[in-house]
């Protein structure tokens, strides 16, 4: 799951429980009232999940927000890559499911630009109030320079013709990248097929350590993130994530080369 969430959880000491997922993501049927059994929160990236890009079905988010209706805890949906589906068809929220159960988390960031660090929460009304006061306890505010930027950018209708614009050239460059890999890539190297979002996870053969192959990569100039943080319990040190978004095609597949050279020394 997302390494951020996990560093801001990690500051209250949980204990993790892993939900079982497929290639589909998070499996409903699995949180069975053994498996949450003293649960605080449950958080869940539906959309491009960080960091394995694999988007819920529909299915399963009408399962979890039945889920989440008669839930003792909240439901997190973070959701700030819903937006780069490379169809342009995104698929309906959890909140629009259960309006009065979802906490729903966005973020301007990912489609409009980087630097700023602009996101919003939507929460049932209750818990509002005490999410400002942790928000205002945490970094006192976020800079109104930066939120009126954003307003200013977004008021009259600036999304709408933006992010078709930025879609077109991820969906490029992830086909780039997935191109790539199929043509360097040493057998016995894995990765999924992402339909949006900014990220391809890979999975490599159980020996090798990313984390050790992350060294020898930087000296080739080549940067990655390693699988294991990304894992609140029982890491998969033999994974790593590859983001195609700020690369033109003709570097990443001078990357993905020198990437795959390395793997395939150690086979």
């Amino acid at each position: 799951t997302y390494l951020g969430a996990l560093q801001s959880f990690s500051m209250y000491e949980p204990r993790y429980v892993q939900v079982p997922t497929d290639e589909h993501g998070l499996i409903p049927e699995a949180l069975t009232p053994k498996l949450t059994a003293g649960a605080r929160l449950l958080y869940a990236q539906p959309n491009f999940q960080n960091p394995t890009g694999r988007r819920l079905p529909v299915e399963r988010r009408r399962a979890l927000a039945a889920f989440a209706k008669t839930a003792p805890f909240p439901v997190i949906e973070d959701d700030p890559y819903g937006a780069l589906d490379y169809a342009g068809e995104p698929l309906p929220t959890m909140l629009s499911m259960a309006p009065d159960h979802i906490v729903h988390l966005g973020s301007f960031s990912k489609v409009l630009a980087p630097g700023l660090r602009v996101g919003y929460i939507i929460a049932p009304e209750e818990l509002i109030f005490k999410l400002v006061q942790a928000k205002q306890a945490t970094d006192l505010h976020t800079p109104s320079f930066t939120q009126r930027i954003v307003h200013e950018v977004i008021k009259d209708g600036f999304l709408d013709t933006h992010v078709p614009t930025i879609r077109e050239l991820y969906r490029d460059q992830c086909a780039a990248m997935l191109n790539s890999l199929e043509r360097y890539m040493p057998e016995g190297v894995t990765w999924n097929r992402p339909e949006g979002g900014m990220f391809v996870w890979v999975n490599l053969p159980a020996q090798i350590d990313s984390m050790k192959l992350l060294a020898e990569a930087v000296a080739q100039n080549v940067a990655f993130v390693p699988g294991g943080p990304f894992f609140a319990n029982e890491a998969q040190h033999n994974t790593l994530r590859l983001s195609f978004v700020t690369v033109p095609p003709a570097k990443i597949d001078e990357g993905v080369a020198r990437l795959a050279a390395l793997i395939r020394a150690k086979l």
